[in-house]
């Protein structure tokens, strides 16, 4: 069968009896003709748009004669018959300001606190040196256990215990000197503790472990020499406001009007606003305090004692927010409820014990 038999047209007479010549041009040299789709046949329109077959005129069609054609409105579509905008979309409700934490439970935790401190304070001495003690082991726990999960930081926990709440009764006792000497001992406790154990991590364990004896018994011990004084309670109570004031100052004026950041990289939720609120706080309840709860104490006093305590209790809170962040941790413990942990409320407390005890001394005396 020939190759180019199957392209030639009906009725052309190739092939057949009475084939003639093809005629000249180039379509016709022995090629075949391409094969096309007819083209459609688009009527004129007259100006009066289109017709049906009774001369009547038709609507124009809805969709575009051609595909390139875009659609356009009809000059007579009526306005109402357009699809109304959408309504705005109403503004987004303003978020209020969050404390992070559960304060109902904050607070209750915090009176109860408060209420078995007041209690062995007032009644019996002994019993609140019994509560600092308590405290100081909770604390030691804490601080070695993070450690030891964030860090692999073995710092021994029974030397510290035994040690730290040692610390605070010679403190009590003993007075500046039993508190030293117990503090000395107990760090002496810890690197031969240390030593029953494999060689490997003796330094950092060792290390991590008189750096908690000094950061929570042996400042703790200056809350036990407050207590020796004649007017021990009262001295305790004092620095106790004057810290509590303080944070609380530092809390409320930075949550209303805190904008500008005191220490970002450390903690990002204090504010020198903030800052400025405990300053005035625990001014103003260091003057009440000296003059109407100490002992020979002036009102004038209280101001430095005040302006003193907010510098601490803030150096405190971001020397334990330091801690933290590098631990990778937002609190030491969940002990208690709103609060975290006890280190977690002990970190302005301890750097601040020695401040109120060492300005005491020098307003009115050991007592």
């Amino acid at each position: 069968m020939n190759d180019s038999s199957w392209d030639a047209p009906a009725g052309s007479g190739r092939g057949g009896p009475h084939q003639g010549p093809a005629p000249a041009g180039p379509a016709h040299e022995g090629r075949p003709a391409a094969q096309t789709r007819p083209m459609p046949i688009v009527p004129d329109v007259p100006a009066g748009g289109f017709q049906d077959g009774h001369g009547r005129g038709a609507a124009h069609p809805s969709g575009p004669l051609f595909r390139d054609e875009t659609p356009h409105e009809h000059p007579q579509e009526p306005m109402s018959s357009r699809t109304p905008p959408p309504p705005p979309a109403p503004p987004a409700p303003r978020q209020k300001k969050s404390a992070g934490r559960d304060l109902g439970a904050a607070i209750g935790v915090g009176v109860g606190l408060g209420a078995v401190i007041i209690a062995s304070l007032f009644i019996w001495k002994a019993a609140f040196v019994g509560v600092v003690a308590v405290a100081v082991v909770v604390g030691l726990w804490e601080l070695t256990s993070r450690l030891q999960e964030r860090k692999r930081i073995k710092a021994p926990l029974v030397p510290l215990a035994v040690g730290g709440a040692a610390m605070v009764v010679a403190g009590y006792v003993r007075g500046a000197e039993g508190a030293w000497v117990a503090t000395a001992l107990t760090a002496l406790a810890v690197l031969v503790w240390r030593m029953t154990e494999p060689p490997e991590g003796y330094l950092k364990d060792v290390t991590a472990g008189v750096f908690a004896a000094f950061y929570v018994p042996f400042l703790a011990t200056f809350v036990s020499l407050l207590l020796a004084a004649d007017d021990g309670p009262w001295r305790v109570l004092t620095f106790l406001l004057l810290t509590v004031v303080s944070d609380t100052g530092a809390y409320a004026i930075g949550w209303r009007f805190g904008k500008h950041k005191l220490a970002p990289r450390i903690s990002p939720g204090k504010t020198r606003e903030g800052l400025v609120g405990a300053v005035t706080f625990a001014m103003a309840a260091g003057a009440l305090c000296m003059q109407f709860m100490i002992d020979d104490g002036i009102w004038w006093q209280g101001l430095i004692l005040g302006l003193a305590v907010a510098a601490s209790a803030t150096l405190g809170d971001l020397g334990e927010s330091m801690i933290k962040r590098d631990l990778g941790i937002k609190d030491m413990g969940t002990l208690l409820p709103g609060h975290g942990g006890i280190m977690d409320r002990l970190d302005s407390l301890l750097p601040t014990a020695p401040v109120v005890w060492l300005l005491l001394v020098l307003f009115v005396g050991t007592g």
